[in-house]
């Protein structure tokens, strides 16, 4: 009977097997709820880049389109490296600090092009479902309720010249 007192009983056993299986399964699911979290932090960190770099294209493009060098303006680029270097120019110009890649995929962009092959905008090929679903600025309401990133199209297009203007009622006519 010296060691009755030391031995801890088979019931004992079981409960401390139960007790750490338990402890196993809820770190376990600890775990897995701020891996998804942080999955989340993550991808919002990278929609609001992609937000910003696209606008970045679509400035730059816009700028390539305005500036007028001997040809004359109203033309989009060929490819993304005339943003880097406009080659209608001998000097440096530069309508976009550097390209960034496409930060949903850490791949190139989807190029938007018109007829002619020109780039008018550039998009993702993420098909992942965005976050941000309202609250877009003006040139980009079509953002809004996107199924996925690849439907948010970074596109520069030019206003009409054709603006339409009001024509004042003469006095004695009814408006």
């Amino acid at each position: 009977m010296k060691n009755a007192g030391l031995r801890p009983r088979d019931d004992e056993r079981g409960a401390a097997l139960l007790i750490v299986l338990f402890m196993v399964v809820v770190l376990g699911l600890v775990i897995g709820i701020a891996g998804s979290t942080w999955q989340s932090v993550a991808q919002r960190a990278r929609e609001a880049e992609l937000f910003w770099r696209g606008n970045q294209y679509r400035e730059a493009i816009k700028s390539y389109y305005e500036i007028k060098h001997g040809r004359g303006g109203g033309i989009y680029p060929r490819k993304l490296d005339d943003l880097l270097k406009d080659p209608r120019s001998l000097a440096a110009v530069r309508h976009i600090r550097r390209l960034y890649p496409d930060p949903m995929t850490g791949e190139d962009w989807t190029l938007i092009k018109d007829k002619a092959g020109r780039i008018t905008g550039v998009r993702s090929s993420s098909d992942l479902e965005p976050f941000r679903k309202e609250g877009f600025p003006e040139e980009y309401e079509s953002f809004a309720g996107s199924e996925s990133y690849s439907r948010w199209e970074f596109v520069f297009e030019p206003k009409s010249k054709n603006k339409t203007v009001p024509v004042k009622p003469q006095s004695g006519e009814e408006t």
